[in-house]
């Protein structure tokens, strides 16, 4: 298994990076939430990963946090997610909303995530209720026993997802302002004017 990468980051065109270690590009699959803390090419990155091995392809999944990678592995283990889905999960949502909606048992904010349907949301949130705060994969506890409040940009790229707007055009739209001391409510104002002109 391979665990991290550390290297340089050569290219990013979601949901794919290209990282180089010592000579050798790896190419890694990341979800969106990764996306936003990577810094310009050129610059030095490490990504805690997992490798996915199938019968065709060999496939490095990347994380910027040990939280969402653990989040990932727990994901992937619940039948009928796999690790697209996964993927997608983590690109739609934070992972402190998502644990929010298992302890919530709000299957329906689940829904509003691409790929997923009523009854995989349902099952989610069956399947996850009892492990909150348990940790996962090398004791990372990647679900406290009370999820840390989203902060208010995280909340709005979920309501413009909630309004039919892709993850990554959602992001685009909410990082695009100077958010800094805004209401949720005015971020999404902000960014919806800035969306229509």
């Amino acid at each position: 298994m391979i665990g991290f990468l550390r290297g340089k980051l050569i290219a990013k065109q979601p949901p794919q990076l290209l990282i180089e270690v010592n000579g050798v590009g790896y190419e890694v699959d990341a979800p969106m939430t990764t996306f936003y803390d990577l810094p310009e090419t050129g610059a030095e990155i490490l990504l805690h990963t997992h490798l996915v091995v199938r019968e065709d392809a060999h496939i490095l999944f990347g994380f910027a946090k040990l939280s969402d990678r653990a989040l990932f592995r727990s994901l992937i283990r619940i039948s009928g997610v796999g690790p697209r889905m996964a993927l997608g999960i983590l690109s739609g949502m934070s992972a402190d909303a998502f644990v929010r909606c298992i302890q919530e048992n709000d299957s329906a904010a689940l829904t509003r995530v691409p790929g997923v349907g009523k009854k995989t949301a349902e099952r989610l949130v069956v399947e996850l209720r009892d492990k909150l705060g348990k940790g996962d994969a090398g004791g990372v506890d990647f679900i406290s026993a009370t999820a840390k409040p989203a902060n208010a940009v995280e909340e709005a790229v979920s309501a413009l997802i909630a309004l039919g707007y892709k993850p990554p055009d959602a992001s685009r739209m909410v990082r695009g302002i100077e958010s800094k001391d805004l209401s949720v409510e005015e971020i999404i104002r902000r960014a919806l004017q800035a969306a229509a002109k």
